[in-house]
């Protein structure tokens, strides 16, 4: 039985069964959905604070400016992440199990924080062992998002990331360590020891990411410290466990029968990491071949190789530069099909260049609105 302030999700041995089942029970829709206003209403309710004082003084310092934005900012974080945890827990999500680099990821997302763990004002110490895992690439970086947002949120002091290899058969561990309670609170007892004030939204899509990839999860309350692990059982140790997981994958593949556009090949153009995760997630059911590049000089390698029949690019890498490239290959290839992310408008929309009508998809809409765009691009006849 877990000590009280303890929060665990267990492997399914015969003595955890009952905690296991426990864990993947549905999601409380009502409960979510109060978390999610009330944690929205604080944040906007601080932000009203600092536009009060504006109204009232007639300025505003950098302090408060700064103050306002994050609250704004964090308002629109818990929303998103409210409507992530919500999309996991409905179980639409179909996932594509390939060998990922756990540490690799890990250092990624680290790097793209790098402006925010400055501001934090304390360290964030690594000592992230090599682990590579079979797992969904796409819920691997919501998860390893998630679990950042979350220690960040509620970290007072260093926190230690820790990634090592445990056990037999060997597992990955991934574990974030933080002191959560400030001198203060602890000196005058302010908060309980309950649990709850680490239970927010972030904890909410990191738990549910977890289960919806079915890794164990833990958290682990000691006086002001807490301690988040995530054990990866799928480890690969060696080839033929790579193979045996790889095969397993292939037949939940197989299990699909909506495979609208199988054999089609979609180059995906993006500088985001964030842009190749919600395309990956919003055409992974369509059967589609698809690669993905960086920048426009690996597209024109790629394309070096062998043509894609459909290429879908950011609008941020728009310009001459990119129009060199689209009149290149449209040379070799007139029926290639293009297919922009703009970052504003809604939905499907249009574009002419060039004497050429091109799709764009609004960034905001891919999940919706790109299979569909897909689908009519693809399969009109030329």
């Amino acid at each position: 039985m877990s000590a009280p302030g303890t929060f665990t999700s267990s492997t399914p041995t015969e003595s955890e069964s009952a905690a296991l089942a426990s864990s993947f029970e549905p999601i409380d829709g009502h409960a979510l959905l109060g978390q999610l206003g009330s944690e929205v209403a604080s944040a906007l309710s601080a932000a009203l604070e600092r536009l009060n004082t504006l109204a009232t003084t007639g300025k505003i310092g950098r302090k408060g400016l700064r103050e306002l934005r994050e609250y704004i900012e964090l308002a629109r974080r818990i929303g998103i992440m409210g409507q992530q945890v919500n999309r996991l827990a409905a179980g639409r999500v179909r996932q594509n199990v390939e060998r990922v680099d756990l540490t690799a990821v890990l250092k990624e997302a680290l790097l793209q924080h790098r402006r925010r763990i400055e501001s934090l004002g304390f360290e964030v110490h690594q000592l992230l062992g090599p682990a590579q895992v079979m797992s969904d690439p796409t819920l691997m970086f919501t998860l390893l998002e998630a679990l950042l947002e979350w220690s960040f949120e509620h970290a007072r002091a260093a926190i230690d990331l820790r990634i090592e290899l445990n056990g037999w058969p060997v597992f990955a561990r991934l574990s974030s360590r933080f002191r959560f309670l400030s001198d203060e609170q602890v000196e005058h007892s302010l908060v309980s020891f309950s649990g709850p004030a680490l239970q927010t939204m972030s904890w909410r899509l990191l738990q549910q990411a977890a289960r919806t990839m079915e890794l164990p999860i833990s958290l682990e309350e000691d006086g002001a410290m807490a301690k988040l692990v995530i054990e990866f059982p799928r480890t690969v140790n060696d080839p033929s466990e790579t193979s045996s997981l790889r095969d397993r994958s292939d037949v939940e593949r197989q299990g699909l029968n909506s495979k609208p556009l199988a054999g089609s090949h979609l180059l995906v153009l993006a500088a985001r990491r964030e842009t190749r995760s919600v395309v990956r997630d919003a055409i992974r059911h369509m059967g589609l071949m698809v690669d993905y590049v960086t920048t426009i000089e690996e597209a024109r390698e790629f394309c070096s190789g062998g043509m894609p029949h459909a290429l879908l690019h950011e609008s941020a890498l728009g310009g001459e530069r990119f129009e060199r490239l689209r009149a290149e290959l449209l040379t070799d290839m007139p029926h290639l099909v293009f297919i922009e992310l703009v970052e504003d408008g809604q939905g499907l929309e249009t574009r002419k260049i060039g004497g050429r009508q091109f799709s764009c998809v609004a960034h905001g809409s891919i999940i919706e609105s790109l299979p569909p765009t897909l689908m009519f691009e693809l399969s009109r006849p030329r």
